[in-house]
């Protein structure tokens, strides 16, 4: 009885598997129909129908990673890029040969190129190569991905020590705008120091100005003793040499003699008198 219950059971799941595997195999052909049709639309230009078309062959059957691969492609044509890598990863990861593997990442890369995010590019051209090594076109891209975010890093640190340089330069530039701004306050100053500042420069200059009448007076007084020093010298008898008063006294006694000796002589004219010349000595 057992062993009857057990080789139902397994007639039964094997006819259950049957049907889920012809089944899926239905579902296959289907969705391979419609990608058929989707392609020729797609070939056409008939973009509209075609993307509606691969849609339901993809949503026919998951075994079917052409139609999302293709629908991948048409969107990366049209420059979808979002849309392009979101169908290529559907396709990668679904799909379980190596073939469809190898071509869903290698277009991956190709959008992280447009992206210019090298550096997923270069990881998704590895993934490509490790699912199909032979590949010239995607070592090709890989070898171009490196270089190109060799040279991207290059210009970020590039670019990130001209910011730093324009920081410090910004920095230097504030700190002067600051120090003139600090030096134009010290000058301006409070107004009543200002002010008192302005009085003792005006007494400085005065006491300048006295300093320099003092000295102009000294130098007039200097020149005055000078001048009078010297006609004092001229005053002053030489050797051997009478002054002026001495010479002018003489004169007068001079004067006074003959006034006499006139007198005399006129007195003796008035009384007729001859008198004989004595000589006094």
């Amino acid at each position: 009885m057992k062993t009857y219950f057990v080789l139902f059971f397994l007639v039964c799941f094997s006819s259950y598997c049957q049907d889920e595997e012809k089944t899926k195999e239905k579902a296959l052909q289907l969705s391979t129909d419609i990608t058929w049709k989707a392609n020729k639309e797609l070939s056409e230009n008939n973009f509209i129908d075609a993307e509606v078309n691969y849609r339901k062959a993809i949503s026919k059957s998951e075994e079917n990673t052409t139609a999302p691969f293709n629908l991948g492609n048409a969107y990366y044509n049209k420059a979808s890029y979002s849309e392009a890598f979101g169908r290529f990863k559907q396709a990668g990861e679904t799909s379980e040969g190596k073939p469809m593997k190898h071509k869903a990442f290698h277009n991956m890369g190709n959008v992280f190129m447009q992206n210019k995010d090298y550096a997923k590019a270069v990881e998704a051209y590895k993934e490509s190569l490790r699912n199909n090594p032979q590949d010239e076109e995607t070592r090709y891209n890989l070898a171009l991905a490196k270089e190109l975010l060799k040279k991207d890093q290059q210009n970020q640190d590039q670019n990130k020590d001209q910011e730093n340089e324009d920081q410090e330069k910004e920095k230097d530039k504030n700190q002067d705008q600051q120090d003139q701004g600090e030096n134009e306050d010290e000058n301006k100053g409070d107004p009543e120091d200002k002010e008192n500042d302005q009085e003792n420069n005006e007494g400085d200059q005065g006491e300048e100005e006295k300093e320099e009448n003092k000295t102009e007076e000294g130098d007039e007084k200097d020149n005055q003793n000078k001048q009078q020093g010297e006609e004092e010298q001229k005053n002053q008898p030489r050797p051997n040499q009478l002054s002026e008063q001495q010479i002018k006294n003489l004169l007068e006694a001079m004067e006074n003699e003959e006034k006499k000796v006139k007198e005399k002589m006129d007195a003796k004219k008035v009384k007729g008198a001859k008198t004989k010349n004595t000589k006094d000595w």
